[in-house]
């Protein structure tokens, strides 16, 4: 007797199952009625009515079913008078027709479900890349390519310039440079002289340093030297770069005189030399033009 009453429930079992299968593959149907894949879509199949109790949901990875190529998100097993349905939140992974594990809510099985996926990708045919995309017309983009390739052009020229005459101009701006921090050191020195004399200072020493420092102007600027030179040495010597030698020799003589002379050494005979160094210094570093008839 109890070997037939459990007969007699796989049997009712096995026939409600087969029931829920061809209802599945009859009438279940998607939202969105079209899916590819990784688009979440829900699987509704309806059900035959049943007394009103509460519906029945799965949310917990726990009670899922399992597929290496569905993620399921919730299953809802509505209960209702009128008509009930079940429904299957998921996401498939792989394209074409994929069939649902069976599916188990509130004691019920559900088998035989199964979706087709859709897939961008065309499988006929080989993966080729797609062609270049077209170019953007932004404004201002043609005035900053050929500005840019003006300014690349116009600096390789600049660097073959330089390759070939940048080492004589670097050449004469090195010297321009120091012929004027040669004249502004000789300024300095005939201001600092100038004052040292206003302030009484030993009057020899003051002279001393003017014929050094003279000297050494000269030499610096004439490449020869002229620290050991005489009065008529400077006179003799022929002129070179715009300077008078005549007025060096007297320069120097009478310097000299007011040096070894061994009288007293007046202020105004080194304000004398002053002004003329000053003088000479200007006329020197800015030539007068020379008049054209």
């Amino acid at each position: 007797m109890i070997k037939a009453k459990i007969f007699l429930l796989l049997f009712l079992s096995a026939h409600i199952l087969h029931s829920q299968q061809t209802e599945a593959a009859s009438g279940a149907y998607l939202i969105p009625r079209q899916i590819f894949v990784g688009d979440p879509a829900t699987l509704v199949l309806p059900l035959s009515s049943a007394p009103g109790t509460d519906d029945v949901v799965l949310s917990q990875s726990d009670y899922l079913p399992k597929d290496p190529h569905i993620d399921f998100h919730r299953i809802i097993l509505e209960r209702r008078a009128v008509g009930s349905r079940l429904m299957i939140e998921f996401t498939p992974f792989i394209p074409g027709t994929v069939e649902l594990p069976v599916i188990e809510i509130a004691g019920e099985y559900f088998s035989g479900l199964s979706v087709t996926v859709n897939s961008i990708i065309n499988e006929r045919s080989s993966p080729v890349l797609s062609g270049p995309a077209s170019a953007l017309a932004i404004p201002g983009t043609a005035l900053m390519l050929y500005g840019s390739l003006t300014l690349i052009v116009f600096l390789i020229i600049l660097s073959i310039l330089f390759i070939l005459r940048g080492q004589t101009l670097l050449k004469k701006l090195i010297e321009k440079i120091k012929r004027q921090r040669l004249f502004s050191t000789i300024r300095k020195t005939e201001k600092r002289l100038r004052k040292a004399l206003y302030k009484n200072e030993d009057k020899r020493l003051i002279i001393d340093k003017l014929s050094d420092e003279f000297r050494i102007f000269l030499s610096c600027l004439t490449g020869n030297n002229c620290r050991s030179m005489t009065a008529l040495e400077f006179e003799q010597k022929e002129s070179e770069n715009n300077i008078c030698s005549l007025f060096l020799g007297k320069y120097f003589r009478d310097c000299d005189g007011i040096r070894f002379s061994g009288i007293k050494i007046v202020s105004g005979d080194i304000i004398r030399l002053l002004d003329d160094l000053k003088h000479f210094v200007d006329s020197l570093e800015n030539p007068p033009e020379e008049k054209t008839a």
